[in-house]
């Protein structure tokens, strides 16, 4: 805690923490947190009783609504906050506002962002510290995303975590954790989520954790996605607005930050950072999906609870200053990036990654750390490594954070989406993805996806057995699609969640996550008296293939030793087993040419 924060304490005293009002008759704003002296958290109806009462004061200023509900039938709350009472995404555009969402408590054992939120409403809105901050731009802010995790608090939930003294859990009430959950979208609460996005459509989003790992001098770091991530004016904005101002400015205040910090060897800081390996499944890559900046804000676990709920309250005020400030120049990027994504729906050599990997070349990094010590251990047969915060030590150590595009596809005019395929249809809904449907059958041409050798994750993750690796081949199909199939042209701002969504080699597609595993199963079989006479007529027509079988006997015993494999293996390779269409994508790609002739059977678009 800085010496601000320290003489703040001692000026309130334990007799300033009365509920309403002091013994002057002055409504008394001292937040649950700061009364209990930032030893616990508020429950989520005492959070929410603070700010009915805000509203109630500055009405003008900020209004509350529900946007949702928990699986447990909890409201799930969110406060609209402006200088001048705009309080509707219409009105926010018209008055050229940028509109800033800040969330907090998407895991709710790691709750700064609450805290840190009610005391910077307050002195907006009440004690006017910051009386102008929100003149050109809207907040929206969550005090707490996963409400039911929030009100499952123990003492024993965050065994890395220094208080406050009981934590929520990192799950909701379905155990869903939903910082995997934004592309996916199982959970009722993200399905919410999503909703309040489309309608609000953010120009930046601000999302407050606790980290684990490492200890370190810094009370907070902070993660942005890589540039090649992000359509450059977004990247451009963000790095200028984090990196190059609100970053030295916090430190003014007493603060010590850093970039996020994953070790490559938690044993040993020394061998240095590397990505952490976000993605679509993740705030902040879902947010550059949506061509969006994103900062993600990290406290350091063991520094006190009072402490990190500071530096979160002056992180977030000084990046509403910066966008306040000028908040043409993040309009003018988000405009330009969604522009950007619109237009390259014409573009036959445009090229948008979707995996990405490590860049080989690293910088060295100046890592304000602590002194330590390795001492091995019996219990692990590892290394136990001991750090003395007594003893402050700098280190320069590589920083290998950089990425660089791997796999990449060239984004078809639109995708095609067969009526029946639901279980797609319906996460395009809940992303807001543009649409329009077949009015009749039509048969069309164009391409798809042939997908073999599967191999799935030996045990769930977030609800799903996800599949690892398949082998993949472009394919030409002629296919029939019946009325009310799903045109997706690409010409439209979220085009890149709907390439993340059903492009197959992309890491967090409905493909992998496990929604499309019905397509490697076959639902017909050879008995086996009749595969016997077809391997026999299936040889004597092919003789390479009797040559390609005794060769396989030869090489693979386990297969020679299986009377059901050896004839299965006919069967694979008949038409019989061809007609099922196993590993048949049901997405199609449309170039521009096909779109146009496929136009003509559409509806209007989708609302």
């Amino acid at each position: 805690m800085n010496l601000r924060h320290l003489v703040c304490f001692a000026l309130l005293g334990t007799a300033a923490f009365s509920a309403h009002a002091n013994s002057t008759g002055k409504t008394d704003w001292t937040t649950p947190a700061e009364a209990a002296q930032f030893r616990t958290t508020p429950s989520y109806a005492d959070t929410v009783a603070y700010l009915q009462r805000l509203q109630r004061a500055a009405p003008g200023i900020i209004r509350l609504e529900t946007f949702g509900s928990t699986p447990e039938g909890r409201p799930m709350t969110v406060v609209i906050a402006s200088g001048d009472g705009t309080f509707d995404p219409a009105a926010a555009r018209a008055a050229h506002k940028p509109v800033v969402l800040v969330q907090a408590g998407i895991h709710p054992g790691e709750i700064e962002g609450k805290d840190a939120g009610l005391m910077l409403l307050r002195d907006i809105a009440i004690t006017k510290k910051y009386p102008h901050v929100l003149d050109r731009v809207v907040l929206v802010f969550i005090p707490v995303f996963s409400v039911d995790g929030h009100e499952n608090s123990s003492p024993y939930h965050r065994i890395n975590q220094n208080g406050p003294d009981r934590m929520g859990f990192r799950g909701q009430s379905q155990y869903l954790n939903l910082n995997r959950d934004y592309i996916k979208a199982d959970a009722p609460e993200m399905l919410a989520w999503l909703k309040l996005w489309q309608k609000w459509l953010p120009d930046f989003l601000i999302d407050v954790h606790t980290t684990d790992g490492a200890d370190y001098q810094y009370d907070l770091t902070w993660y942005t996605e890589d540039p090649h991530k992000l359509d450059p004016a977004v990247s451009d904005w963000q790095h200028d607005a984090i990196v190059n101002r609100a970053m030295p400015a916090y430190e003014k205040r007493g603060h010590l930050g850093s970039v996020y910090l994953e070790f490559k060897d938690g044993t040993d800081p020394r061998k240095g950072i590397v990505n952490f390996g976000s993605g679509p499944r993740f705030s902040t890559g879902y947010a550059a999906l949506q061509n969006r900046p994103a900062l993600l804000i990290e406290t350091h676990m063991l520094k006190p609870y009072a402490n990190r709920v500071h530096a979160v309250y002056d992180l977030v005020e000084l990046m509403l200053e910066q966008v306040n400030r000028d908040p043409n120049a993040l309009l003018a990027a988000t405009t330009k990036a969604d522009a950007d994504t619109i237009a390259r729906a014409g573009e036959t050599n445009a090229s948008v990654p979707i995996t990405f990997k490590a860049d080989p070349a690293s910088a060295p990094y100046t890592l304000k750390g602590f002194a330590f010590t390795l001492t091995h251990s019996d219990i692990s047969n590892s290394e136990w490594i001991h750090y003395d915060p007594s003893q402050p030590k700098t280190y320069t150590i590589p920083n290998w954070n950089g990425l660089l595009p791997d796999i990449s596809i060239t984004p078809p005019a639109a995708y095609v989406v067969p009526r029946q395929w639901t279980q797609i249809i319906d996460k395009l809904d809940a992303h807001g993805i543009t649409y329009r449907r077949t009015s009749a059958p039509v048969t069309i041409h164009a391409t798809g996806y042939q997908l073999d050798d599967p191999r799935w994750a030996d045990k769930s993750f977030e609800g799903h057995l996800m599949l690892r690796d398949f082998k993949l081949q472009t394919v030409p199909r002629d296919v029939t699609l019946p009325a009310g199939s799903v045109i997706v042209p690409m010409n439209q701002r979220a085009a890149n969640v709907a390439i993340n969504l059903l492009e197959p080699q992309a890491p967090d597609s409905l493909l992998q996550w496990g929604f499309l595993n019905a397509t490697f199963e076959a639902k017909e079989y050879g008995e086996p008296r009749v595969l016997e006479k077809l391997a026999r007529e299936m040889m004597a027509k092919d003789p390479a293939l009797k040559t390609a079988f005794e060769q396989k006997l030869h090489d693979d015993p386990a297969f020679a030793g299986n009377s059901y494999a050896r004839l299965h293996w006919f069967f694979l390779r008949s038409p019989w087993y061809a007609a099922q269409q196993v590993g048949d994508y049901p997405v199609l790609r449309l170039n521009a040419a096909q779109l146009k002739n496929l136009s003509t059977a559409a509806s209007a678009a989708h609302p």
